[in-house]
């Protein structure tokens, strides 16, 4: 199993980094490199604990679905979501939030197992590993730039906001 570690610094209140870590909208914001999009369960808003996504994406030049649902939730220190189905033979996401020195700290730990035995560990170590890195880091960049940033552009994820 592959685990990726990440943790972001983030100057706003952790309520609303918790919001929109968990925001549909801003996560398909944060993926239109991969043309992602909502086909089945929760298709905008903020998601809850026990709902499912089904999200859509184009990975390596081949469209995939993926439904992942939210298995724990502690609102606003951490929540999970854990793959029901998809191109892995398994993942799970945890989301942690904590307050340091004025400051929210995001962290993500995201592990992830490839099926097909040694040739799935081959393909995480050579490339599959950064690129979900990479996929992470997008989706924090965005997450922090929109909760740093002005009232202005938060009014289009108003209802994402709470402070």
């Amino acid at each position: 199993m592959t685990q990726i570690e990440l943790s972001t610094h983030i100057n706003a209140p952790i309520e609303r980094c918790f919001d929109l870590a968990r925001s549909i909208d801003l996560h398909m914001e944060s993926t239109k490199q991969t043309g992602e999009t909502v086909i089945t369960g929760r298709a905008s808003g903020l998601i809850e604990l026990g709902e499912t996504v089904t999200w859509r994406a184009k990975h390596f030049g081949i469209w995939q679905n993926l439904t992942s649902k939210i298995t724990e939730f502690d609102s606003p220190n951490s929540f999970t979501d854990e793959m029901v189905s998809g191109a892995f033979k398994s993942f799970r996401h945890e989301h942690l939030f904590y307050t340091v020195n004025n400051q929210t700290v995001m962290k993500d730990i995201f592990l992830f197992e490839s099926p097909y035995g040694w040739l799935g560990r081959m393909a995480n170590f050579l490339f599959l590993g950064l690129y979900m890195e990479r996929l992470l880091l997008e989706r924090n960049r965005v997450i922090k730039e929109t909760a740093e940033t002005t009232y202005d552009r938060l009014t289009k994820f108003s209802k994402l906001c709470k402070s």
